[in-house]
């Protein structure tokens, strides 16, 4: 089989004014970057087309070095609904350059289902990363401007929060002193650098509703506190339609085509066990008002992303999936069950029947949340069928709809039988109204003590002094009733790795508590969270390289 980069290259892609025009779209609405991406306005956004179309979410059971394919499912999907005869569009995160030339070599799916140009897509694609990167650093030297400016006065700030970021994988930049060399060059303090999509713009934007919404959220960034410890924003700074106007490009959705030329929003990349791990909302409602059917999907497993994506971003947006679907491969479920990765892709009964208790919890969250599941079996030329019947047979006798996807070396034909799965299950028996976790009017503690408890079956959580200490200042500034989004490990249930991913019995601790009150909600810290991940020893950016003109490399 070809590789994903030989693929994107002989695939023939139709001029991006073709697809917009197959959607309804003016082409001279449009506005292009280049022949094959464009954005797309916003007055696109439907409110009533939008109660009519069909959402659906990908999630996944907890991922491991043998991987899902969940990206790969998601275009899949929406390409075996084309091709089954349903009107669908995917809705996808952006790539942030970081993983793509760190561990992941690309995230545009995979095989015959991909989202192309796939090497702009994973490189600076239209810019929306590097506007929010300038917006984010753009505060920063106006906040510092002004405390350089009111140092020694009243008006000083006590504290500051706000960090820089840049879009790569740098573990020097974590912790850092700047404003060194004299007077003149600031005042030093400590600080560092995050990674662009554990921006509070990033994760902001995504959960902005239209232009107005992001310039009042982006007000209500808390940047430090004063002396007398009220919170100083970019509202009190002065500049926050100067930000919204680094900004007003990347709040517009970007339109590409898949390996079968039909239409994908690819926008947004907050990461998904920092931030909420969800593309944006206006993409995810423009492709609402623009298609019968939206495979959307959500970060990493059911705890971490399908989570953050029902309480957090369809709480705000006001939409509900129709269907979810869950995606597993066999030896995803070996590893979970005790395989190793060398016998991993051998057929072992026992491995397979052990790991099942991962993917139980999974399907039990979604039904915990009355939303309808749907498992896609992601098949490997090396699956046994007695291992995929049984796995079938399982998801039967627990009354879950499931199909065999083989999109990746088949494309949309191969992704038939999961297409009619989810459509029946929209048509017979479409998810209810979400029963989301916690209620926004329970305390901070409720909140955090209901996901531990519902979403990851642990016993309960403990509040480290730092963190009940940030949580007095919550209280104080009115904060207590936003959103919660927990911060921690995707490889396990609990917040620490080494417990196992599907453990039982465990405590969740909660280290910290950060306000992100531009986003709306407020990130409960569990474990070692790295806000700026570093490289590997061998990383990805060893095998990226220009062959006669052409990128190689990516994946």
């Amino acid at each position: 089989m070809l590789s994903d980069i030989e693929i994107s290259r002989n695939a023939s892609l139709k001029p991006i004014f073709e697809i917009g025009s197959n959607l309804g779209i003016n082409p001279d609405e449009l506005i292009p970057y280049g022949r094959t991406k464009a954005k797309i306005p916003l007055n696109y956004l439907n409110p009533e087309k939008q109660k009519q179309s069909n959402l659906i979410l990908v999630t996944a059971i907890t991922p491991n070095k043998a991987g899902v394919g969940k990206t790969v499912t998601s275009v899949g999907l929406s390409l075996g609904l084309n091709h089954i005869g349903k009107k669908a569009i995917v809705a996808l995160r952006e790539p942030s350059l970081g993983p793509c030339f760190g561990m992941k070599g690309g995230a545009a799916g995979g095989g015959y289902a991909q989202v192309l140009p796939m090497e702009d897509i994973n490189l600076h694609f239209t810019g929306d990363f590097h506007a929010i990167t300038s917006a984010n650093n753009m505060i920063a030297a106006l906040l510092d401007n002004y405390q350089f400016n009111n140092e020694h006065t009243e008006n000083a700030l006590s504290q500051i929060l706000w960090r820089r970021v840049l879009d790569v994988n740098d573990r020097s930049l974590r912790f850092m002193v700047s404003g060194l060399g004299g007077a003149s060059n600031g005042i030093p303090r400590e600080t560092g650098f995050d990674i662009t999509p554990a921006s509070e713009i990033m994760a902001l934007l995504c959960l902005s509703e239209n232009l107005e919404d992001l310039e009042a959220r982006i007000d209500r960034i808390v940047l430090g506190y004063t002396a007398t410890k009220s919170p100083f924003t970019v509202k009190d700074l002065g500049v926050g339609p100067a930000i919204a106007v680094l900004l007003k490009d990347a709040i517009l959705p970007n339109l590409v085509q898949t390996t079968e030329n039909t239409p994908a929003i690819i926008h947004g990349g907050p990461f998904a066990n920092i931030a909420h791990g969800c593309n944006s909302i206006i993409a995810t409602k423009m492709a609402m008002s623009l298609a019968d059917y939206v495979v959307t999907e959500s970060g990493f497993g059911s705890d971490l992303g399908a989570e953050k994506f029902l309480d957090i971003k369809c709480r705000y947006a006001g939409i509900s999936p129709k269907a979810t679907v869950i995606v597993a491969s066999l030896q995803a479920i070996k590893l979970h069950g005790g395989a190793s990765e060398k016998t991993m892709k051998e057929a072992d009964m026992n491995a397979l029947k052990n790991g099942l208790k991962n993917l139980e919890r999974h399907v039990g969250n979604i039904l915990e949340f009355h939303q309808s599941p749907v498992v896609s079996i992601n098949k490997y030329g090396f699956d046994t069928e007695e291992e995929l019947q049984y796995l079938q047979n399982w998801c039967k006798e627990k009354g879950v709809k499931t199909a065999v996807n083989e999109c990746f070396v088949k494309g949309g034909a191969g992704a038939a039988d999961l297409a009619r799965a989810v459509v029946e299950t929209v048509e017979n028996n479409p998810s209810k109204e979400i029963n989301f976790v916690y209620d926004l009017n329970d305390s901070v503690e409720e909140k955090i003590e209901k996901i531990v408890k519902r979403v990851y079956k642990g016993d309960g959580i403990k509040m480290d002094v730092k963190a009940q200490t940030r949580l007095k200042r919550i209280i104080a500034n009115g904060w207590d009733k936003l959103p919660v989004c927990i911060a921690k490990t995707q490889y396990s249930f609990s917040d620490d790795i080494d417990n196992g991913s599907t453990p039982d019995g465990f405590v969740v601790n909660i280290e910290d508590l950060v306000i992100n009150a531009g986003a709306g909600f407020i990130v409960a810290v569990a474990g070692n969270i790295m806000r700026m991940p570093g490289l590997p020893k061998d990383p990805q950016a060893n095998r990226i390289k220009l062959i006669q003109g052409q990128i190689d490399g990516l994946s």
